[in-house]
């Protein structure tokens, strides 16, 4: 410890030796940085603060109907991108700075100055944003402030606007390009069935099934074929029976003009029935539609057998033995004609329909070796016309909430801008703090005058201690001679002191002369 204390002892008198080169040296280093603290410019400060309401009434009504962007994080986006190129090279030409500023590297270091000095400070939370800038004049501090909440307002919206014109147009191309892929999805239906229309199925039944219900179908009506040849086999053995017996000649008489007159109830209540079903086809369809023909083919056959059974009934009359149409027939033999010749209309009725039955199913048969292949090529076509029906709808519903939604930012206003305190320039200069400047430039000069002494102690060395020297030059010492001084050379040695000790409490009295105006001019300018 005493080492470290003799040390820095020796250093404190080798500076000693050079006092007058460091204080001199102190003194023009605190005169130039007095000089530059008061010669830096003041700066102003201009301020706003804007408030950004996110909150609607109509955001909770119109949800599910329109778009719902994310408010927050447009605003946050549109806060740190601000400051970019273009904006600043409009906040420029809207407060008249490039008035001032005329070649080409003037207007870049304009705009980098800009670009550095303005200042978008968010308090984090309700959306409260302080646009900040400063200036040496206070005026163009101000009309920066002033653009700049102008460019702030008109981007956020200029911005939603712009978003919602892009997506409309792209909504709107998507729906014509499906519109046409949904038109030719549709000629291209319209001519498979047409070109299928024979083998089309009313019910929309496939081929397998079809056939089934044909079959099915045919099945019922040779089921109900043996029953009425089994009534008619009946009626014949009931009707030889009583021919043998006789009967009066008057009555069979009677049965053999009555058998000239024959009829077809169920062909004819058939036919009644499909004529009607046509009138309510022809009243929904064209005579092209497969219903249509079905029917008219349908009503063609039972004509055609109605005239065939009719025929057959006569002759069969006819045909009947003379012994039998007498005066004396009986009354039982009438009702036993008259019910075999109902038995025998319905057997033809009957084998008709089996006919035609057996036809259908030969038909349906025939067509489902092709089927499939017809069956898949309707499923595809029907899947991409539901596929392109269900995206156009889609497509016209959104451009339809796009719509709502841009109407709704321009009605009502998604995002609110107020504006808390308008742009603003504070009265005195914030910037810069001359106090600070000048306790600055104090130190800095004592420092450098102390840094000179050390350097001319260190640079050409004076040993006062006959220890420093021997440990110094590492030479034994032979004695030391004190120097004794007069009373002439203290007397001197004390002015010297007096007038170092003086010429530095100069230096920092001027200093603390300085902060003190400094102070007093700050306070009376927060006083005005």
């Amino acid at each position: 410890m005493q080492d470290l204390v003799r040390q820095a002892l020796a250093i404190l008198r080798g500076m000693w030796n050079y006092r007058w080169q460091g204080l001199i040296t102190a003194w023009v280093v605190g005169l130039v940085a007095a000089v530059v603290s008061f010669r830096v410019p003041d700066q102003y400060e201009a301020s706003a603060r804007i408030y950004v309401d996110t909150q609607s009434i109509l955001k909770p009504l119109m949800s599910g109907l329109t778009v719902q962007p994310n408010v927050e994080q447009q605003i946050s986006m549109l806060s740190r991108t601000l400051i970019s190129r273009p904006n600043i090279e409009k906040l420029i030409r809207m407060a008249d700075l490039d008035l001032s500023e005329g070649s080409a590297v003037e207007q870049e270091e304009l705009i980098q100055r800009l670009t550095k000095d303005i200042q978008i400070r968010n308090t984090g939370r309700d959306n409260l944003y302080s646009l900040v800038y400063r200036d040496r004049e206070s005026e163009r501090a101000k009309k920066v402030i002033q653009s700049l909440v102008s460019i702030f307002v008109e981007s956020s919206l200029g911005a939603s606007r712009k978003d919602t014109d892009s997506a409309k147009t792209f909504l709107n191309e998507q729906i014509k390009q499906y519109e046409q892929k949904l038109e030719e999805a549709e000629a291209r239906l319209k001519e498979f069935r047409l070109r299928n229309i024979d083998r089309a199925s009313p019910d929309g039944k496939d081929a397998a099934s079809n056939v089934a219900a044909i079959a099915a179908q045919l099945q019922q009506a040779q089921l109900e074929l043996r029953e009425a040849e089994s009534a008619r086999a009946a009626a014949k053995g009931q009707l030889d029976a009583e021919r043998g017996r006789g009967g009066d000649i008057a009555t069979q008489s009677l049965l053999q003009e009555s058998r000239l007159s024959v009829s077809t109830p169920e062909i004819d209540a058939r036919l009644d029935a499909q004529r009607r079903n046509l009138d309510g086809l022809l009243q929904r369809y064209t005579e092209q539609h497969p219903d249509v023909v079905t029917t008219r083919k349908l009503i063609k056959d039972l004509e055609a057998q109605k005239t065939k059974e009719v025929a057959e009934l006569r002759k069969a009359q006819l045909a009947l033995p003379s012994a039998a149409v007498g005066p004396n027939a009986s009354l039982a033999m009438q009702e036993l004609g008259r019910a075999l010749a109902a038995a025998e209309v319905q057997v033809a009725a009957l084998q008709a329909r089996v006919s035609e039955y057996s036809a259908r199913l030969a038909a349906a048969r025939a067509a489902l070796k092709t089927a499939p292949q017809i069956e898949v090529e309707a499923a595809q076509l029907n899947r991409d016309y539901d596929v392109y029906k269900k995206n156009y709808q889609d497509l016209v519903a959104r451009r339809q909430s796009a719509i709502m939604s841009g109407e709704l930012e321009v009605a009502s206003g998604v995002a609110d801008f107020r504006l808390i305190d308008p742009p603003r320039v504070a009265p005195g200069p914030v910037a810069p703090n001359r106090l600070l400047l000048l306790l600055g430039a104090l130190g800095v000069a004592l420092a450098s005058g102390l840094g000179i002494a050390f350097a001319g102690s260190q640079l050409r060395p004076v040993y006062n201690d006959a220890t420093e020297l021997r440990s110094k030059t590492g030479l034994p010492l032979l004695g030391v001679v004190s120097l004794v001084l007069s009373d002439e050379q203290r007397r001197r040695e004390r002015v010297s002191t007096l007038r170092f000790v003086g010429a530095s409490g100069g230096l920092v009295g001027l200093y603390v002369i300085g902060i003190v105006a400094v102070t007093l001019m700050a306070q009376r300018a927060a006083a005005v």
